[in-house]
């Protein structure tokens, strides 16, 4: 493993990659604010282990990628699209099978409704069908109670430039964020440091991706997507509660929907990562 800074527009993202050049590619997909030391070195490997090409990147803002000051965003959410496309032609990938998770999951969404030459499959996990829902389309149901009261807040944040305060921070917000599989709280926080370590800027990478402006993805497009798409979702997700997946594989020719019984809101832990692998390597196959 070794990483490696790839152009993209004025940015410099970093990227790195597992198992051999010569297997499918798979192309993982963050969500926001989380640079790419979530997607966890162990549950790389397994893939690459079955014969897959396995990419990871830290968006902008993330991790060793360029930052931007905190509140001002240089780029915008069509940037952070064909920012996945620039890394595949870094590693010199005419078509990759995407995973995106959360945000990641609306990006690989687009890519596929917009570059469908790029996408051999996707796998969306723990996201929601991009747009807005037509009239003939039911309400989806919205977060829990206390990640709306959270969300509602007017408390400020910590200072992100105190690392034990910002690391409170962000464990805090795994667990609530998280379903009913226990939080390791000794392997997130190892996880959270390692991120924080690798940050150029934390507070950037805290704020930015929030607040960006772009155009959404139509919704009734998602009928569009023809490359073949395996959804997987959290039973317990305080954000997107489960019939946000069932609307999503709804709107997708083909989809595929498998429950994570009892995960959250997050990337997938270890409790689930033997139906994660099966189900991803499965699906990558074809």
């Amino acid at each position: 493993m070794t990483e490696k800074m790839i152009p993209a527009g004025d940015a410099q993202l970093c990227a790195e990659a597992f198992g051999s050049p010569d297997d499918p590619a798979i192309l993982l997909i963050g969500g926001a604010a989380a640079s790419m030391d979530y997607w966890e070195d162990e549950f790389c490997s397994r893939l690459a282990a079955a014969g897959r090409f396995v990419v990871r990147y830290d968006f902008r803002d993330t991790g060793r990628s360029t930052a931007y000051p905190a509140g001002s965003p240089g780029y915008t959410g069509a940037d952070l699209m064909t920012d996945a496309l620039a890394v595949l032609d870094g590693y010199g990938v005419a078509a990759a099978h995407l995973y995106g998770v959360s945000m990641g999951g609306g990006i690989a969404q687009q890519l596929g409704v917009e570059y469908p030459a790029r996408v051999l499959s996707l796998t969306l996990q723990s996201t929601s069908p991009a747009g807005p829902a037509s009239p003939d389309r039911p309400d989806l149901p919205p977060m829990s109670p206390q990640l709306a009261e959270v969300f509602a807040s007017e408390e400020p944040g910590p200072d992100w430039s105190d690392r034990d305060a910002a690391m409170e921070a962000m464990v805090d917000g795994e667990r609530l964020f998280g379903g009913d599989i226990p939080l390791d709280e000794v392997h997130v926080r190892a996880t959270v440091a390692r991120m924080y370590d690798r940050t150029t800027d934390v507070a950037a990478s805290q704020t930015n991706h929030w607040i960006l402006v772009d155009g959404e993805l139509d919704r009734a497009s998602l009928a569009e997507i023809t490359a073949p798409t395996l959804v997987l979702h959290g039973t317990t997700d305080p954000l997107l509660p489960y019939p946000h997946a069932e609307a999503l594989a709804a709107e997708i020719p083909g989809a595929r929907l498998v429950p994570l019984e009892g995960m959250g809101h997050q990337y997938p832990p270890r409790a689930v990562w033997d139906t994660v692998v099966a189900e991803v390597v499965a699906h990558t196959a074809r």
